[in-house]
């Protein structure tokens, strides 16, 4: 039987070749107000979500850090700072945009020295097996065309003991909750990405994408399929975002 040649690219059916160029398009047009944005659309609350990961990393300092899809830098800027002078940060994303945004932030507010940045594919990792001792990816495995692919390649560039921490949009758990997030998700970010973004077709595919993603037992499965051990995740904000993490033996 051939492989399947088709991925979701938000609801719609795409080929997988074309799917990283479409989420490009996506980032390179959201990149400058991709802050704001974020602020906007979650009322402030991601900085929680994100805090919440730093804490369940275990990052310390000396050591080393992958942040892929690490857009603006939000995640990297914590990290170098506990990592210190010894320790290594990279952020990596596949957008050249989100990249330049985020060196452009860091170095303006001082962060340079611990950190790195890379365009990188998450599919394919351009680091030494055992490179890391953590990698977080935050709201960008969604965007990811093999995912299965990608958890592969962040398991290989782990060292023995790391942890992966992925944190992303979920499912949330009350009937009520959901309706009420359909509402807001496919009625008014796509008019806030029009209003602040000048750009309403970014935001509906942000909306679609998320209820496409595997939901978090289907995530924590995938995880242990690519070979992470002790898999959980922790709910927050009632489903709407999980924060897993898994280990490498």
């Amino acid at each position: 039987m051939s492989a399947k040649k088709t991925t979701h690219f938000g609801f719609k059916e795409v080929d997988k070749d074309a799917k990283a160029g479409m989420v490009a398009d996506v980032f390179h047009s959201v990149a400058s107000r991709y802050d704001l944005m974020n602020d906007l659309m979650s009322a402030g609350i991601h900085r929680v979500w994100k805090r919440f990961t730093i804490e369940l990393s275990g990052v310390r300092k000396g050591n080393s850090v992958l942040d892929i899809a690490g857009g603006t830098g939000d995640l990297a800027a914590k990290f170098s700072r506990i990592v210190g002078p010894e320790g290594r940060v990279v952020l990596a994303d596949i957008n050249q945009s989100m990249l330049e945004v985020g060196r452009d932030k860091l170095l303006d507010t001082g962060h340079q020295g611990n950190i790195e940045f890379v365009q990188a594919d998450a599919q394919f990792l351009p680091f030494p097996d055992d490179s890391f001792d953590c990698i977080t990816i935050a709201f960008g495995l969604r965007n990811v065309t093999e995912k299965e692919t990608a958890l592969r390649s962040m398991l290989r560039v782990l060292k023995p003991g790391g942890r992966l921490l992925v944190l992303e949009f979920s499912k949330p758990q009350s009937e009520l909750l959901s309706k009420a997030y359909d509402t807001y998700s496919f009625r008014i970010l796509p008019l806030m990405g029009k209003l602040v973004a000048n750009d309403a077709e970014s935001y509906q595919y942000l909306a679609e994408s998320i209820r496409v993603h595997p939901d978090q037992d289907t995530l924590k499965e995938m995880m242990q399929d690519a070979g992470f051990n002790r898999v959980e995740f922790h709910n927050m904000t009632g489903g709407i975002v999980a924060l897993h993490r898994g280990i490498k033996a």
